[in-house]
């Protein structure tokens, strides 16, 4: 509890420490004492990295953390920071701070980490480094393949994906796996050319590698992104053939593709038909109905879905008070959104700082001051280093 409690304090000091010390002494404290765990140092670096501006101050406060992508917490402090790199147009220290890992860390020289840092440059769009990488292997593997052609499709570069698939496996001596398939028919997917997923279909059965959940899901989103509804109906045949039947993940898929095309009836058409047939919905499955009657103006539908789920065993996550939070304030239903935002708080769920100033202004216009301040108190007490963000939102309502 200690350890929690002095984390804490070092976050809330952070902005301070940083005019004075380095990344290093702020993650490595000189005290023996008080010593930050791993996931302490990780959440500590990540805090600073969001508040961060200047690459080199970015760079540093990676290096003194010691980031590894053995670990979930450094895996996003890797992508915030190069997010954060990338979008300065620092691509001379994206390049310069992934290149000394890979060359002075010994305990990232493999297989693993050479995979994440091609993906990292594909983040960062550079993929003409992710393929430098790539050809520097001592040994180009599979692994490392399916890592590029993820790259690629993190940069946007689908025709690098068409290239990279064609040429690279023969190349290389490397055979295509599961993985490899399923980035290949997400870059057709994402480019608007979901048809020709047909023809890598028939090339995985030459080849005796078969298709999953994750293959058609993915197919059948490229075909509703596209509104090729006839093509919708052919995966389905094609998945029961292959004994894939459709189960709940392809209902949500559906479901949410739907939802996006801004069809929210045909959507919940999806959702009777599934519970006609015996299959339970999930919180997602009705997460993506819920966004999708809020964005076609359907708050009525909206928050009778929302209480069904909870009558149905259906436990509301996070993004779903935000989602219908958010497009309560947005139509002025500020008591509605009030009492859902109340039941997010008593979970420890609050909605984004401008969702919350909506819901107190929209109080505060309909003369709720109490609950408007009282919503303020709450926000300051629970998150006392941004209490300065709602010094003025409180004098408004003196």
């Amino acid at each position: 509890m200690a350890a929690s409690t002095g984390l804490r304090g070092l976050l809330l000091r952070s902005s301070t420490l940083r005019r004075f010390s380095s990344a290093a002494a702020i993650l490595n404290p000189a005290d023996p004492a008080a010593p930050l765990t791993g996931k302490q140092k990780s959440r500590a670096a990540i805090s600073l990295i969001k508040s961060e501006k200047e690459p080199e101050r970015i760079v540093e406060i990676c290096n003194a953390a010691a980031l590894t992508p053995e670990c979930h917490l450094d895996r996003i402090a890797f992508s915030l920071a190069i997010s954060k790199l990338a979008a300065a147009k620092s691509f001379v220290a994206v390049r310069s701070f992934l290149d000394d890992l890979l060359s002075s860390r010994p305990d990232l020289q493999n297989e693993r980490f050479r995979a994440h840092a091609i993906v990292l440059f594909g983040q960062a769009g550079m993929i003409d480094d992710a393929v430098r990488v790539f050809k520097s292997c001592g040994e180009t593997t599979v692994k490392t393949l399916n890592a590029l052609l993820f790259a690629c499709v993190l940069a946007k570069k689908h025709d690098e994906v068409g290239r990279i698939f064609r040429e690279f496996p023969k190349t290389y001596g490397i055979a295509p796996n599961l993985e490899t398939y399923n980035t290949v028919i997400k870059s057709f997917c994402e480019s608007g050319t979901s048809r020709s997923v047909y023809s890598i279909l028939d090339e995985m059965g030459r080849k005796g590698i078969k298709p999953n959940m994750t293959s058609y899901s993915t197919l059948l989103a490229g075909f509703y992104q596209e509104e090729k509804f006839e093509d919708v109906g052919k995966v389905l045949e094609i998945m029961k053939k292959n004994d894939c039947p459709p189960g709940l993940s392809t209902y949500n898929v559906r479901i949410q593709s739907l939802c996006k095309l801004k069809r929210p009836a045909e959507a919940k058409a999806l959702l009777e038909g599934m519970v006609q047939r015996g299959m339970k919905p999930n919180a997602a499955t009705y997460h993506h109905l819920i966004h999708g009657f809020c964005k076609d103006g359907d708050l009525e539908e909206a928050k009778r879905l929302f209480a069904e789920m909870s009558r149905k065993g259906c436990v509301p996550d996070s993004s779903c008070y935000f989602t219908l939070i958010y497009y309560l304030c947005q139509a002025g239903d500020f008591e509605t959104a009030l009492s859902v935002c109340k039941e997010s708080m008593e979970k420890n769920w609050v909605p984004c700082f401008s969702t919350m100033k909506a819901l107190v202004d929209g109080l505060a216009k309909n003369s709720k001051l109490d609950e408007a301040r009282e919503i303020v108190e709450k926000l300051k007490e629970r998150f006392s280093k941004n209490s300065e963000m709602w010094k003025e939102v409180e004098e408004s309502l003196a």
